[in-house]
């Protein structure tokens, strides 16, 4: 069990059961009443976040989860396979779990997988990851005069997003996998 001022963010908690990301925690005193803590939480089994607020001294339970480190293999319509680097085994999550996670996923790439009671709950993905760029339409000369100094490119997992305009065909770029948004060029 947690104490409430031991609460920080990266923690892994159960609420009603459910395995959460502790993403911030403040603590708040109200003027003449007690302290209360604001905890904000991602749920891992489908990725919302919730807000509650707890007062007093309250106690939570620590998820006690397992961490490995897997590799993508491939994917098809509905599932996507991996492979334990440790153990050799082969499981699968499907798309719905994958959620926005799939579209950076690319042949024999490193991930980390959460287990709790010897189930997968969770695919952490790199911050950043180096992808490249498989269409990308000439910048249309004039285009900055308006501020847009960006077009929309095609990266090899078929995900597109917004890159500059000097960006071209067969570039690598990194991409920060938590915004899906454009870093560098590599």
């Amino acid at each position: 069990m947690i104490s409430l001022n031991n609460l920080k963010p990266g923690l892994v908690i159960l609420i009603d059961k459910t395995p959460c990301f502790v993403v911030s925690a403040q603590h708040v005193h109200m003027g003449r009443g007690g302290a209360i803590l604001k905890v904000k939480f991602k749920n891992l089994l489908n990725g919302n976040t919730l807000e509650k607020t707890f007062k007093g001294n309250e106690k939570l339970e620590e998820a006690n989860l397992q961490k490995n480190k897997a590799s993508f293999l491939y994917k098809d319509r509905e599932k996507c396979y991996f492979m334990d680097n440790s153990t050799y085994e082969q499981f699968f999550l499907s798309h719905d779990l994958m959620g926005e996670k799939i579209n950076y996923l690319k042949e024999s790439q490193e991930v980390e997988t959460s287990i709790l009671n010897n189930e997968i709950i969770n695919i952490e993905l790199p911050p950043k990851i180096d992808l490249k760029v498989i269409s990308a339409p000439p910048g249309a000369r004039g285009d900055t005069a308006q501020g847009n100094v960006t077009k929309e490119v095609t990266l090899e997992t078929g995900i597109k997003i917004q890159a500059p305009l000097f960006i071209k065909e067969g570039d690598i770029l990194k991409i920060n996998t938590e915004t899906g948004k454009y870093v560098e060029r590599i």
